[in-house]
């Protein structure tokens, strides 16, 4: 479901907060469009429509979200008797709904932030979605053979990690309910336990994020790593362990072009159920399209800022889906690469969004990121 345009239909007015204060969404600097202070300062919310054009998800659909940033003061130590001050990053809350062209639908909620006395990063989500999903399998006959699903499901995801004294280093926990029912089923694909089943999974995930910005970096780098299990013991139906680990980076080559590196891999191991699966997840090849128990990515991003607003962008990733390490060798490399563009739509909080168009092993994709692609 990562997949979504992100448009904002947000014209050139001005808002009139409770205070008499006037809130333009032009800059001051360059009389631009900029939500900066209508976020920031009017304590408003971002509208956020939203065309869905994840090829697995019917080609086209919309859906609406509210988004809210609550910019964090930043941490404040004395040090040897001076004044020393460190980031603290937002809180961010959403809500809002989707429906797609297949009959896909969901409505979810998240928030995200810091607990400062903790010096603690949380995260948590839920939602309900009724999702239209193919999924692919080798047979012995036929070859590869796609498989229609209607999943619903109702997830929980949460974490709640501690910073390592002033540094950029973070672990704590990690924990998914996920609820799911088949509504179609087939029984050449799946096992008569995946038709109604829980996962309940515990993990932990440690976190190193040297980023300048976690909307749209200029340069830094953030590695995570979450290594979980699920088991009876805490109400799963399976029994399996993961690991999920990425590696993302941002190197200026000028001030004003940035490349940006991502290398990724998953891998499951135990019983657990086909849409628990890791899959290739790269613009321009559908969600679920190439599974394997194990996952790796390599992808590049670059970015050329060809005025303090407008930028274009191009990336180009590999990726392998597989079964086993043993089939490294064999298993097709998958490609995708595209083109985009970019506008500075949250200027002091360094947020870009844009289009991209991107063309996978099968097919074109199209989608409208708001920040990064990348953002985990």
């Amino acid at each position: 479901m990562k997949r979504i345009l992100f448009v904002s239909i947000l014209g050139l007015f001005t808002i009139s907060v409770h205070s008499q204060q006037k809130i333009s969404l032009k800059d001051s600097l360059d009389q631009k469009l900029d939500l900066s202070d209508w976020v920031l300062e009017a304590n408003g919310f971002i509208p956020v429509p939203m065309l869905i054009t994840e090829p697995a998800l019917g080609g086209i659909g919309g859906a609406l979200f509210g988004v809210f940033i609550d910019k964090n003061t930043p941490y404040t130590d004395t040090i040897n008797g001076k004044v020393v001050k460190t980031r603290a990053k937002p809180n961010i809350y959403g809500v809002g709904g989707a429906y797609t062209a297949n009959g896909t639908w969901f409505v979810g909620g998240m928030m995200m932030g810091v607990i400062k006395k903790w010096r603690a990063n949380y995260r948590i989500g839920t939602a309900y979605a009724d999702v239209n999903l193919k999924f692919y399998r080798q047979t012995e006959l036929t070859g590869e053979k796609s498989f229609e699903f209607n999943l619903r499901s109702f997830p929980i995801n949460a974490h709640l990690i501690k910073q390592f004294g002033r540094s950029d280093w973070f672990a704590g926990l990690s924990y998914l309910f996920l609820n799911t029912e088949l509504a179609r089923t087939n029984a050449e694909f799946h096992t008569p336990k995946e038709i109604k089943s829980i996962v309940s999974r515990l993990g932990i995930l440690v976190d190193y994020d040297g980023r300048d910005n976690i909307f749209t970096p200029d340069k830094g780098f953030r590695w995570n790593t979450l290594a979980a299990a699920s088991s009876d013991v805490i109400g799963s139906y399976y029994e399996y362990e993961s690991v999920n680990s990425a590696l993302i980076g941002y190197v200026p080559i000028t001030p004003t072009l940035i490349s940006g590196y991502r290398v990724e891999y998953q891998q499951v191991f135990g019983d657990f159920p086909f849409y628990i699966k890791p899959y290739i997840n790269m613009r321009g090849i559908p969600a679920v399209r190439y599974q394997g128990e194990v996952t790796t990515l390599a992808e590049t991003e670059w970015r050329w800022d060809i005025t303090t607003r407008y930028s274009i962008v191009g990336f180009l990733g590999t990726a392998k889906a597989l079964e086993d390490w043993s089939d490294f060798d064999n298993a097709p490399w998958r490609v995708s690469g595209g083109l985009g563009g970019r506008y500075l739509i949250a200027r002091k909080l360094k947020l870009r969004m844009g289009l991209d168009v991107a063309h996978g092993p099968e097919s074109w994709g199209y989608y409208i990121v708001l920040g990064s692609n990348w953002l985990r």
